[in-house]
């Protein structure tokens, strides 16, 4: 099961709640780029998802449909809890306008550390504006975004990765309950000023999931449950046997791979994170299509490698629409394209993001759990 973080494919019936009417990542990102070349994907169906330019509908397109959301919301916790049938309880806290001087005050009196900055921005912005005041004070950098998420980026000259990490999880636990987001995230960077890069060493401090999960259901089962990339840290560990590293697609995509030798059974959860952390946030749509089409590229590898009794879902956790007037994620309808090693024909499904986990469930134990959301695609 893999996510291809943030990649859209229209906006959600509430997108104009949120802001977000009219939003479309994969459908604005192929006619900003002159349509988008994927003919691995074109082949499964992503073409009869939405229209897209460049990637005409599939001859024999494999299951395929959009996904709604479940909950409030348009970031990852969102968007990955709900494939695996878990609602956000409500709005969590956030800090649209940035953190308050006094609020950030108590913070750093408790922690025993001073931030900078403190405002809203996007990540590699944040990095360029006070990259350099970082490295000459050592103060961490503290930004904020429309999310529930607080973010912390240090220099790993400054702050070696394992005390930025710390740092995140200092921050959440001094946080009180009603102040405490989603997620407080480490964004370690490495390089000179002008040439700063983030590392792989993200880490995301979250909150644990406020129900049972499919990856509950399916641990109850007995099924092994891989984790590739950010998704452990997602669902704060409940759940996984395993987790590899994915801190890069380059990384994620190699461990899955491995995987997909090597296992005989059990559900490997993937997220790939360059389209919303590299390219999307940036509006760098060439680097995003450059992304997608290396991905489209492993998967013509994977395909022949699929068993009749392996299933390869492609899905996403919600956009980041490279037209929209801000760089926040978006509240988009997600893709969804599921095939096994038989390949047989499919057919549309269109759904909330609740029935992935419902499949996944039904597919490696053959057991439905009334007791969570979604309806399996599987049969």
């Amino acid at each position: 099961m893999v996510v291809l973080d943030a990649c859209g494919v229209g906006a959600a019936d509430d997108a104009a709640e949120y802001g977000d009417e009219g939003t479309d990542t994969l459908g604005h990102l192929a006619a900003i780029e002159g349509g988008l070349r994927l003919p691995t994907l074109q082949a499964l169906g992503l073409g009869d998802v939405a229209p897209i330019d460049g990637v005409p509908p599939a001859a024999t397109p494999v299951v395929h449909g959009r996904l709604a959301p479940i909950g409030p919301g348009k970031d990852s916790i969102v968007g990955h809890w709900g494939l695996m049938g878990v609602a956000a309880p409500g709005p969590l806290p956030a800090w649209p306008a940035g953190v308050a001087a006094d609020e950030r005050q108590q913070w750093e009196r408790a922690l025993g550390v001073r931030f900078l900055a403190g405002e809203r921005t996007d990540g590699i912005t944040a990095i360029e504006r006070w990259g350099a005041v970082h490295l000459e004070r050592g103060d961490p950098i503290l930004y904020t975004s429309l999310d529930s998420v607080l973010q912390i980026a240090a220099h790993v000259d400054r702050w070696p990765e394992a005390a930025l990490h710390d740092l995140c999880r200092r921050l959440h636990r001094a946080l009180p309950a009603e102040r405490r987001p989603a997620r407080v995230i480490a964004r370690p960077f490495a390089g000179p000023p002008g040439r700063f890069e983030r590392t792989s060493g993200r880490r995301d401090v979250a909150l644990p999931p406020p129900g049972r999960s499919y990856l509950d259901a399916l641990a109850e089962h007995g099924q092994a449950i891989h984790g590739v990339g950010k998704v452990v840290d997602v669902f704060a560990g409940r759940g996984f046997s395993a987790t590899h590293p994915g801190g890069s697609n380059q990384q994620a995509l190699a461990a899955t791979a491995r995987l997909l030798d090597e296992l005989d059974g059990g559900l490997v959860f993937v997220n790939l994170v360059e389209t919303d952390e590299r390219y999307g946030h940036r509006k760098d749509t060439a680097g995003f299509h450059r992304a997608l089409r290396a991905i489209d590229a492993e998967l013509a590898r994977w395909l022949p490698r699929l068993g009749p009794d392996d299933l390869l879902i492609l899905t996403a956790d919600h956009g980041v629409d490279p037209a929209a007037d801000h760089r926040d994620h978006t509240r988009e309808l997600v893709p969804l394209l599921a095939t096994s090693g038989e390949r047989a024909p499919g057919r549309r499904h269109d759904g909330t993001l609740a029935d992935v986990g419902a499949t996944v469930l039904r597919w490696l134990t053959g057991r439905d759990d009334r007791d969570l959301p979604g309806r399996s695609f599987a049969g």
